[in-house]
């Protein structure tokens, strides 16, 4: 959830309608309160019930056209096609998707700003690209994917595939590159980070909190992640 003085927007809806439901109530929220429903990519646990919770609130759903295109089911009441860095106005928030390196049809990130504080939101890249460096070297916030520790998805459960596509460079971003991309980055203006899309069978969320502890030059204390079933609370720019 991403929201200003007059603008609530959400990205991604990869849990149930009822999941969905019951996770606005607990921030104290309410789905009819939504300007926009922001798509990142088709995979499941980001697109998952995006068209079901659309129709029923009849939200505008903003996504590429590739997004759109893989989806299974792309029935959204309203739709907006997006472009890598071309800005969009939803309400008083500009938002401005930009491309990562990850195995979907057309994946996009997304940077918010009201004109004063800008957040970006980097999550399911394989590998880090300069755009990605640029992008946080501006950011005032910046949620980071964190997703495996290279050694614990190696000695882990997963089938030799699924590990392949992890890290291949199309996957997602192990802790080191988080913490590489911080370091080149050098952000000295940087308010809020957190740790993003951990997973639960092949990263520790301490492991996490070293490297973007690393990255940024702090104590791994000071760092924040997400969980899976609770996120993480409001944070103000």
């Amino acid at each position: 959830m991403v929201e200003t003085a007059d603008t609530r927007v959400m990205v991604d809806c990869g849990f149930s309608v009822q999941e969905i439901e019951r996770r606005l109530a607990q921030a104290g929220l309410t789905p009819d309160g939504l300007d926009a429903l922001l798509v990142t990519h088709e995979h499941g646990d980001h697109l998952g019930a995006a068209g079901a919770f659309a129709r029923r609130y009849d939200v505008t759903v903003y996504a590429s056209h590739g997004t759109v295109h893989a989806a299974r089911d792309a029935r959204f009441p309203r739709l907006q096609e997006v472009s890598s860095d071309a800005p969009v106005a939803i309400r008083g928030l500009q938002v401005t998707p930009f491309t990562v390196p990850h195995d979907s049809r057309e994946p996009t990130q997304f940077t918010f700003s009201d004109g004063d504080r800008e957040l970006a939101l980097m999550t399911d890249a394989g590998h880090v690209t300069p755009h990605m460096v640029a992008i946080a070297a501006r950011a005032d916030g910046l949620l980071l994917e964190c997703n495996h520790d290279p050694e614990m998805l190696e000695a882990g459960r997963y089938p030799y595939r699924l590990k392949q596509r992890i890290r291949g460079g199309w996957g997602h971003l192990p802790n080191h590159a988080a913490s590489d991309l911080l370091a080149r980055a050098a952000n000295n203006h940087l308010r809020s980070l957190i740790g993003m899309h951990l997973s639960a069978d092949n990263n520790a969320p301490d492991l996490a909190r070293d490297a973007l502890a690393r990255g940024v030059g702090a104590t791994p204390e000071d760092m924040e992640v997400a969980t899976q079933d609770q996120g993480f609370p409001w944070r103000t720019l």
